[in-house]
């Protein structure tokens, strides 16, 4: 679960719905930027499938006494997290081995510069099989591959400005992870700088870099749950009597704007 507090609130997002707005993301990507359009249809579904090991555990909310909110995505309780990443992986690993390499590539990530023994044994793991996945995989372009890798990253990190800042903040507001740009996404700016989001306004965001063939528009889907609703009948009860909502963000180039840091 993605979520955002807010005074009387959190704002609850489950993390296949973020997902499919990676895949948007990738969807209405300038392809022309990469160097080849082979494996274009895994890297698809490999974007708007990467966090479905989070459906299961995204069914009921989970509360976190210690930071007295939810339990979101990045402090979950890390065992049953990690199986449910291996299950993910071996569902995508299932309908392609291309799509599965990546998002192995994309989970082992996380864990780079951890000594935990339960981390170092599910890298242990997705390393033996990523090297499987590869041998199924004949004459691999792995600059490709990695170019892939990097644009499934940027998707990911994207669709997570558009969860976890507040919709028409400034610049200088935002969550700390994006205010100076979406990490290791030179290469698909011609001017040779990370790509930057702005909000401009509660449905708008601008990019700088043009990396989109043209504007569009993506639903996000969550549920805004009151504390009071917490505090009289748990979280989980909290969550499931909450309203669907959608909030509809439109993405198009910065252009010059002067934008509002």
């Amino acid at each position: 679960m993605i979520i955002r507090e807010t005074n009387d609130s959190f704002i609850m997002i489950k993390q296949h719905d973020h997902a499919f707005l990676s895949g948007e993301i990738v969807k209405h990507f300038d392809a022309s930027i990469i160097r080849s359009n082979a494996y274009w249809d895994e890297l698809l579904h490999a974007s708007y499938q990467h966090d479905r090991s989070w459906i299961g555990l995204d069914t009921t909310s989970v509360w976190n006494d210690a930071a007295h909110r939810p339990f979101t995505f990045s402090d979950y309780p890390l065992i049953p997290k990690l199986v449910f990443y291996t299950r993910g992986i071996d569902d995508i690993s299932e309908v392609h081995p291309y799509a599965g390499l990546l998002c192995s590539l994309h989970f082992s990530s996380f864990f780079t510069n951890t000594s935990d023994p339960d981390c170092l044994r599910f890298l242990e793991k997705e390393a033996l099989r990523q090297t499987e996945l590869r041998k199924r995989l004949p004459a691999l372009d792995e600059d490709l591959l990695q170019e892939h890798f990097t644009l499934l990253q940027f998707s990911d990190d994207f669709s997570l400005y558009m969860c976890l800042n507040r919709p028409g903040v400034a610049k200088g507001e935002e969550h700390p992870w994006f205010k100076n740009g979406f990490k290791h996404t030179e290469d698909f700016n011609h001017a040779g700088d990370p790509l930057k989001g702005y909000w401009t306004g509660p449905h708008d965001i601008r990019i700088s870099g043009s990396p989109f063939k043209h504007p569009f528009t993506v639903e996000l889907f969550y549920k805004e749950v009151s504390k009071s609703s917490i505090l009289h009948n748990g979280i989980a009860k909290a969550y499931d009597s909450a309203d669907l909502s959608t909030h509809s963000i439109t993405i198009s180039s910065a252009g010059p704007l002067a934008m509002r840091e």
